[in-house]
């Protein structure tokens, strides 16, 4: 028998987009008992003002990283299968039916312009191929009523942000197209 890990992501943003927001991916790693333990990153970069959809790729980022983590701790021989669970159709469709159309496309969407969030992209799937070369990774949206363990990590990561006052206002210019 294999190895199989299950991972509950969400990613939020407070003012989404906007100077003064803040944002917060959570994962949040189902042991075989049913409980949980939470990891949360905050998104207060200045490369990018945070956003919901780069929050929750970034909770596919989080979750990746840390089935690495744990697969570097197993036996090399082991059946490793990593399960991502998200209530994010945007964050699912990327990772499973987007990000093919867009690599073959030269990251350009449908109407011609590069992809947003590419740099996250990127990086997720990135981190998915070293993933499947452990093993394999499957990526199922599943109803919010059924996330709230990660939905629950995510808001209190936002709230710690918020009584911490870690806003994003990035750069002078960043501000040029508001």
């Amino acid at each position: 028998m294999g190895y199989i890990m299950e991972i509950y992501v969400d990613g939020g943003c407070r003012r989404n987009g906007l100077p003064g927001s803040i944002g917060a991916a959570s994962a949040c790693i189902k042991n075989k008992w049913g409980k949980y333990k939470c990891f949360t990153r905050d998104l207060n970069s200045a490369s990018a003002r945070p956003t919901n959809q780069r929050a929750e790729i970034t909770a596919i980022i989080l979750a990746l990283e840390l089935a690495l983590e744990k697969f570097k701790e197993l036996d090399s021989y082991t059946d490793f299968h990593l399960e991502i669970f998200s209530d994010s159709k945007y964050a699912t469709g990327c990772m499973t039916e987007w990000i093919y159309k867009w690599c073959r496309n030269g990251w350009t969407n449908a109407a011609g312009y590069e992809v947003t969030n590419r740099d996250l992209i990127e990086r997720a799937s990135d981190l998915d191929d070293r993933v499947k070369e452990a093993g394999s990774v499957t990526y199922t949206w599943i109803p919010r009523a059924d996330n709230q363990v990660a939905d629950q990590a995510c808001n209190d990561a936002l709230d710690r942000q918020q009584r911490e006052g870690n806003y994003y206002y990035g750069s002078s210019d960043d501000d040029s197209d508001w």
